[in-house]
This record gives structure tokens, sequence and C-alpha cells, in this order.
């Protein structure tokens, strides 16, 4: 297992970036590496980011604008090779269609409940330590 997971975190609002950290802390799960987190605002960041960086998971505001996080999502399954595994914040739990659409791995609503966060990134971070092996 490695010590360290790289946690890409999309949202054009600096306070959902800050809940997904809080929320998730430096360790969501006893069985899971630290999580350092990578924050981006902008889908070029984005796409800078999984260029230049080993990215474990991606976290991906479904609410931003002007590339909302479904879209990126979507986007990123069909563009980047080898896609990390994808945790969407959705608006309501009506709205988990969009992410199965968007190909998501996973989907937790906004506000954040930190233990359905936590919980969520857990599983695909062991889902990527699994790929990895």
């Amino acid at each position: 297992m490695r010590t360290t997971a790289t946690v890409l975190v999309y949202s054009d609002d600096a306070s959902k970036r800050e809940q997904v950290r809080l929320a998730a802390g430096r360790r969501p799960a006893a069985d899971v590496p630290e999580v350092r987190y990578l924050e981006c605002a902008t889908l070029p960041a984005v796409l800078r980011t999984l260029k230049e960086h080993r990215v474990d998971v991606c976290v991906l505001d479904g609410e931003t604008a002007p590339a909302g996080g479904m879209g990126v999502c979507r986007q990123l399954k069909d563009e980047v090779f080898r896609c990390p595994p994808v945790l969407l914040l959705i608006g309501r739990p009506q709205d988990a269609w969009l992410a199965t659409w968007s190909r998501a791995d996973a989907a937790v609503t906004h506000p954040v409940d930190p233990v359905a966060l936590a919980g969520a990134l857990a599983g695909l971070l062991r889902q990527r330590q699994s790929v990895d092996a």
C-alpha cells in the first residue's frame, strides 16, 4: 500500500473545496493511505493537474459553472487514459441518474455529509489500490 493518495477536488467555490477536505479529512478510513488534496477551480486546471500529477480519485462538484462536474466527469472518462475513479457531488438525491449518465463511480449529495463523503472516498481509494496492485 502506498503511504499517500492524491485526491483532486474540483469546484468553482472555494468553500465547497474546503468542505470536502474537512469532511473527508487526512485519512478517510484506517485502511487507506493518508490523502493529499489538489484543488482546481476551472476545467483547464483539472486537465493540467491530471496531466502533471498521479491522481488517485477526483471529487467533482456537479454545481460548478460554467463546466459542471457531471459534464467534466463524462469528458474525463472519454478523454483521460486510465481515468481515476470519480466521486460526484450532486445537489439532490434525484440527480443520481445524472451521475450515472456522467459515468461517475460514486455520488454523494451536497451539503456534504462527512460520514457519507469519507465512506465513498475511502471506497474509491480501495478500488484504486486494487487496480494498482
